[in-house]
Parts: structure tokens; sequence; C-alpha cells
């Protein structure tokens, strides 16, 4: 059976070498006899696994000494409000962050961190039904808040920052599940970034977080002992029973990019898949794209059709040619192409030729 052209939002696509491999080691790791998802997270097997894994993540983003790699559980959901917890200074009653609103994810977070303070949302393009991202002028920052949120990238709408906000002295927070590992990334620039694995890491179940040191050791009062980065760090993100069979296959995906070049190679390839697929919108009257051009996702490529009564139809004939999971988000319709790492160029040339068909015998 051929593998199909998945443009899944998340779980999303993993490269097939990697795929492979985990085949190939499933049911005997190095010779050990047994698989990594048999292992005790405390076996110095296992614990070579995580270790490389977090050597190749530092290397691929270039992450500073002075801040920790956790790999934790719970999604970034569970960051929303792990985030609040750690970041909130001042006396109790007192708490403030600011939240910039660009889309789903972002009034997630914002919801969550409200449960626990005060937070001034310093931005919104909720008026423009989530199609642009705010200027850095438009940022309305408050000299109260313990750090500044926001998405880089919105999955549901496609929509990306163009840039990386200023913040002055106060710690910029960054849920970057969606376009991590993409391309080149300052991790300087940021306070703590955090990444839900299931798009560019690896499979659902694991969460990156990457948080500078002098952010740890000072939760409010109430905080589990799970969501303290500190007991994680200090723990090396095993206080617990860790997802150990995700977090292999991250370290996997790992030395993937690695092999391809890093993310300086993978910014390019990404770089001319979106072109390629934008390009295609753009130029035909059968399609749309909704986001403003600047802020255009590399990663999440909404569109819709002339007629929306064709939705059903594009979608299913689409699927019978082995094309999956092009279905746009619940909350908004239409379609979304996700083309994330492991999503080739040759399946986002095979997107274009179908919508050209379609919009053919179709339009």
């Amino acid at each position: 059976m051929s593998r199909a052209f998945n443009f899944c939002a998340g779980p999303a696509a993993l490269p097939t070498a990697v795929l492979e491999r985990a085949r190939e080691e499933m049911t005997d790791w190095h010779g050990k006899g047994l698989s990594v998802m048999e292992m005790s997270h405390r076996s110095k097997e296992f614990v070579s696994v995580a270790e490389k894994a977090e050597q190749d993540l530092r290397e691929l983003l270039a992450i500073p000494a002075n801040y920790k790699v956790l790999f934790m559980q719970g999604g970034a959901s569970s960051q929303f409000a792990m985030v609040p917890m750690n970041l909130f200074r001042g006396e109790p009653g007192g708490y403030q962050a600011d939240y910039i609103n660009t889309g789903q994810w972002s009034k997630k977070a914002i919801a969550e961190a409200r449960r626990y303070g005060d937070v001034n949302v310093a931005a919104t393009t909720e008026a423009d039904h989530f199609t642009s991202a705010p200027a850095q002028s438009e940022l309305n920052l408050s000299d109260g808040a313990s750090y500044v949120h926001y998405t880089p990238n919105e999955t549901i709408g496609g929509v990306a920052f163009d840039y990386i906000p200023e913040t002055g002295d106060k710690p910029l927070v960054a849920d970057f599940s969606s376009s991590i590992l993409s391309e080149p990334l300052d991790v300087s620039k940021y306070g703590l970034i955090y990444a839900g694995a299931q798009k560019n890491i690896g499979p659902a179940g694991l969460c990156v977080v990457i948080v500078r040191d002098d952010l740890l050791g000072q939760t409010i009062a109430g905080t589990p002992t799970m969501f303290d980065y500190k007991v994680a760090a200090d723990a090396a993100s095993m206080y617990n029973t860790p997802p150990t069979y995700s977090w292999y296959l991250a370290g996997l995906v790992f030395e993937w990019l690695k092999e391809q070049g890093g993310l300086s190679a993978m910014a390019e390839i990404n770089g001319r898949k979106a072109a390629k697929l934008y390009g295609f919108i753009d130029g035909n009257d059968f399609y749309a794209n909704p986001v403003a051009v600047n802020n255009r996702s590399k990663m999440n490529v909404p569109f819709t059709l002339a007629d929306a009564g064709l939705d059903k139809t594009f979608l299913a004939e689409s699927e019978a040619a082995g094309l999956l999971n092009l279905a746009g988000h619940r909350s908004v319709g239409g379609m979304r192409a996700s083309i994330y790492n492991a999503v080739s160029e040759d399946a986002v040339d095979a997107l274009i030729a179908f919508m050209a068909d379609f919009a053919q015998r179709h339009g």
C-alpha cells in the first residue's frame, strides 16, 4: 500500500524515514530485545535516548546554555495554565500579563490565564476575523505585565507574525506549536517558548518547553508540583513517567532534520512549498485565501472555493486521489492544507495539480 499525502493540521505527517526506522526498532531497539516503549524511563538506555534528543534539539535551534529544555505532557493546552502559574509576579490579586489575540489558540490561552490573574489584551484582530496580525505600533503593552504572550503562527486561521514583538524588559512568551523547527529561530529573544509536538516535532503526547533559567522557581501559590517548570528541570523532565515513545520519536525527527541540512535548509524548502501553493491560489479565480499577504503562514494554508456548495465534492475527490485531511477547521470551514516539514514538495505539487483539475471540471 502506498502512502497518501497527508495535509492534516495535527496530529500531522511524520517523515517516512522516521517511521521506517521506528518500525525497524519497534521490537528490538539496538539489540536490547525490547521496544523503547517498554523501557524504564530510568534505564541508561532510555536516558541515552532522552539526552541525545535534547542535544540535537539544542543544536538545531542553537539554544543558549542559560535555557532549560523540558519534555512535558499535556500538550500546548496545559501550557496555557502553566505559563501564568510560573511567570506571574507580584502579590496575589495583582497578577497581570499582556496577551496578543490573533486567533482561536490565542483566545484559549487568554481564557486560561484569566483564571489566575488579569489579562490585558494588548492587541486583537478579531474585528477582521483573524485574517492578519497587528503591527508593533498597534501593541498596547502595560507597565505592570509580568510577561507578554503571543502565538507566532495560528494553526486554524493560517495567520503568522512577520516580526518578533519588542517587549522591553518583559519576558516574551510564544506558542510555537505549529511553526517551530520550520526555520531558524533566535531563542534568546524569548523568555519562554512552548510547542505541542504533533505538528513539526513528532507524535501527540509531548510538549516541548524552552525556558530561561531566571524564570524558574517562582510559581504562584497552589501550583501543582507537576506544573512547576523548576521541578521538571531539576528532574530532567522525569519527575514522573514521561511520554517515552513520543520523546523517542521526536528524537528521530530531530536527527532527520539534521540530515536534511538543519533549519536553514528546511526554511528554504518550506518557502518554496508555500510560494507554490499561494501562487496557484492567487492566480486562480476558483480559489481564494483570506489572510493578509504579509501575514500568510508557511505552515497552514486555508483556502475557500468560489462555490462553497462544492466543498464536500472537493473533499471526497481529493481523498480518493490520496490527498488527505484538507477540510478546514470546524470553526471556520473551507479548506486548509497544512504543509509542515514532513510534507514534501511532491505532495504540494500533487495538491496543486488536483486543484487545477478540479477547478477546470467544476468552474
